[in-house]
């Protein structure tokens, strides 16, 4: 089947750090970082030249290898939105951005009014396309072959051999179009190249907002440069600590569901639902059965819980779900699971012990989105950047995390498990509804989100704001 290329519309989430985590910090940060060299962000695409305007960008130079800094080197592409009123400026707000794959270079230059006036007018905003991804010597593959991606609904001993077989080629594939920077895209490395961007800009602390996979780097910035941070807002929190692929399964499946259910619920209560009065669960029961790409189907309604967009999702249950058409593409940023995560699968008995085990405790998402993240990785080298329990010392001002109760792909127990992990340099904001991502669902999210990076006003623990009824 050829569900990559459908998937790929949308952002998936996954782990934090790394094993091995400071071997390289105390060298890397007595490094003096090039020049930036800063012009005006042209339009590029469809983007309109009015809302780019402001925007500066810019390119730093790096090692492809923060284990070899004298080896070659990568562009990687930065852009910036100076401080609306520089008298009450309090410093420079780096943004990680989420996916993996997404454009922190668009965030800036399109996307900026995600961040409020407040923290625009207070704050250098800097991002970048991390490495591997858009502008930043992104991973290419043949655009024919990633359409042959195999389905993560692997239904024999056959397919388990070829899509090992598959990943093997592509990773081969991908390396050669791509270059020597292909088996360095893990955060381990990405981390260093944020302090990097530090030291280019000049500055002794940064504050850093990450969502959704930005959480990864922010965490492990923490850990391996914690006197550099003066803030941090990790939105939508991923833990890296579950080890066993069964528990990463478990909780990223458990997290869709929940979230599946909420939109039950919210279609049985409202009358103007287009679903109102149906049995939901036999309706959604019928369109998996009857798909000849059942994952692809599943993936888009686990992005349209993101929002979420419940009216939208209730109208596409009710006409039936036609999957998008692949793309021509041969982008490829999510390859940086297999450097980020071990997800070991021994043989096609435990893949289908696993598969049959999310059927029977998630009655309706039992193939979240994550189940890629374990097939194109089986048959994958050890990862560069594996799994581990946080250890954040020496922080001045405690990490904010920022989580909905009813998150459908970071669910609510993961931020709660970082937040245990992280002890007195944490503290949890919940967020009493829906979604993922939760700083621009509520004003009071938003508020104290920005009270705690302009004046670093840290919120109680156990403090909460009140749901918002989504609108979609």
């Amino acid at each position: 089947m050829t569900f990559i290329r459908r998937a790929l519309a949308g952002a998936l989430v996954l782990g934090v750090a790394g094993a091995g985590l400071t071997a390289t910090a105390s060298a890397s940060a007595s490094a003096t970082s090039p020049p930036l060299h800063w012009a005006d962000c042209k339009p590029e695409g469809k983007d309109d030249p009015a809302v780019v305007e402001g925007s500066q960008c810019a390119t730093l130079q790096l090692p492809v290898d923060w284990r070899n800094p004298g080896g070659p080197t990568f562009g990687l592409a930065l852009a910036r939105r100076k401080a609306s009123e520089p008298s009450e400026r309090v410093g420079v707000l780096v943004f990680g951005p989420g996916g993996p794959g997404d454009s922190g270079v668009d965030r800036i230059k399109t996307g900026i009014n995600r961040f409020s006036t407040d923290l625009q007018d207070r704050f250098d905003i800097v991002s970048f396309d991390p490495r591997g991804v858009a502008r930043s010597n992104p991973v290419k593959c043949s655009a024919d072959l990633l359409n042959k991606q195999p389905s993560p609904i692997i239904r024999s001993a056959a397919e388990f051999t070829a899509t090992i077989n598959y990943n093997r080629q592509l990773a081969a594939d991908c390396r050669e179009h791509t270059g020597p920077l292909y088996d360095h895209i893990d955060t381990w490395q990405t981390v260093r190249d944020v302090d990097a961007v530090r030291r280019a800009l000049g500055e002794s602390t940064i504050s850093f907002h990450g969502s959704s996979y930005g959480t990864l780097l922010g965490a492990q910035y923490a850990e391996t440069y914690p006197h550099r941070v003066r803030a941090m807002v990790l939105e939508s929190v991923i833990d890296h600590s579950s080890a066993p692929t069964r528990d990463f399964l478990d909780e990223q499946a458990s997290a869709g569901q929940d979230s599946f259910d909420e939109f039950v619920k919210w279609c049985d209560a409202t009358t103007s639902c287009a679903l109102h009065g149906t049995d939901i669960h036999a309706r959604w029961a019928d369109l998996l059965a009857t798909s000849p790409d059942p994952f692809t189907l599943s993936y888009s309604v686990f992005r349209a819980l993101y929002e979420p967009k419940w009216a939208a999702l209730a109208e596409l249950l009710k006409a039936g779900v036609t999957p998008p058409k692949p793309t021509q593409t041969g982008a490829y940023p999510l390859a940086v699971f297999c450097q980020d995560w071990n997800l070991p699968v021994r043989d096609y008995r435990e893949y289908a012990a696993h598969l049959q085990r999310l059927a029977r405790n998630n009655q309706d998402l039992r193939y979240p989105g994550q189940l890629m993240a374990v097939s194109i990785c089986l048959g994958s080298p050890p990862a560069n950047n594996p799994q581990h329990q946080l250890k954040v010392r020496g922080l001045k001002t405690p990490v904010l995390l920022a989580n909905a109760i009813h998150d459908p792909a970071t669910g609510y127990s993961f931020a709660q498990s970082v937040e245990r992990q992280l002890g007195r340099n944490g503290v949890l904001l919940t967020y009493q509804g829906w979604g993922h991502g939760s700083y621009t669902k509520s004003p009071c999210m938003q508020s104290t989100v920005d009270d705690y990076l302009i004046a670093k006003d840290v919120p109680e623990r156990g403090s909460s704001c009140a749901a918002v009824p989504p609108v979609g």
